[in-house]
């Protein structure tokens, strides 16, 4: 497994841990790498920024994904599915160089790994329009 996707499996699982725990990102950090201490400084780094662009632009991100999971509300969605769509759209927003298909098929991957077979299709609708209008909205800015 590669550094990226072992770092974005982290960062789900913190996202997780931060749901349902109802915890804040402080304690969810010190609980979380206190059990992994021998993760790599890249794969931490890496999880950690992901986490907490999540976390901070948690109102921006699930705006976006409440309207783009056509008739989905974020409470009724598998936390699972929700915290990868979190995270997804978290890299979508703040790793701009990241190409859009590769933190799709990334997303889609760990579904696999940690969801229904159902929920694939269904993070990679959700995160293929995010990222369209994402791109078209940086479109008309740049125009």
């Amino acid at each position: 497994m590669g550094t990226r996707r072992k770092s974005r499996e982290l960062a789900l699982q913190m996202l997780f841990q931060a749901d349902m725990g109802r915890q804040d990102m402080e304690q969810v950090r010190h609980t979380f790498w206190t059990e992994r201490a021998g993760i790599a400084d890249d794969v931490r780094g890496f999880a950690d920024d992901l986490f907490r662009t999540a976390v901070e632009r948690a109102g921006e991100i699930d705006g976006l994904i409440e309207r783009h999971a056509e008739n989905w509300r974020m409470d009724r969605m598998a936390a699972v599915d929700r915290n990868i769509l979190r995270s997804g759209v978290a890299e979508l927003l703040a790793f701009p160089a990241t190409p859009r298909p590769v933190i799709i098929n990334e997303a889609i991957e760990i579904a696999r790994r940690f969801s229904s077979p159902e929920s694939v299709q269904f993070i990679n609708g959700v995160l293929d329009s995010v990222a369209r209008d994402l791109e078209a909205g940086n479109a008309q800015r740049g125009a």
